[in-house]
């Protein structure tokens, strides 16, 4: 599996905890794996994991960025990816700022809007721009 298919594969699982709040991530992995919708990868479930252990200072990050919007108001996917880009430039610091970025704007053209992804962009931008990440 690629890094960009096993950063699919971690939104994708940031994704399903959104709608399924009451389960662990270990929970919705097992799930899926037993289901047979996607094979168990270290790297995509250790960074969902990660996404999930620090969602209060992720959300916190995103809401102070994301002026004029609430972060309930935020579309599902574009909060999805969001929690994965920021969790990567703030706690797994192997992976470049510019990948970061980079990916998130892909996953967004993929699974929403064109829309989605610049705002997204400019995000992400904005926070790297003021941090000197």
């Amino acid at each position: 599996m690629t890094r960009k298919e096993e950063r699919e594969l971690a939104f994708t699982l940031i994704f399903e905890k959104i709608f399924n709040d009451d389960l662990t991530v270990e929970e919705i992995i097992k799930n899926a794996v037993e289901a047979r919708l996607i094979e168990e990868n270290v790297f995509a479930c250790s960074l969902a994991q990660l996404t999930y252990d620090n969602r209060d200072e992720i959300d916190r990050i995103i809401s102070e960025n994301s002026v004029g919007w609430k972060i309930e108001r935020l579309p599902k996917v574009t909060l999805a990816i969001m929690r994965l880009a920021f969790c990567e430039l703030l706690y797994v610091p192997s992976v470049p700022t510019g990948v970061t970025i980079n990916e998130a704007v892909e996953l967004a053209k993929k699974f929403a809007s064109q829309e989605d992804a610049s705002f997204i962009n400019g995000i992400l931008g904005k926070y790297v721009r003021e941090n000197s990440l």
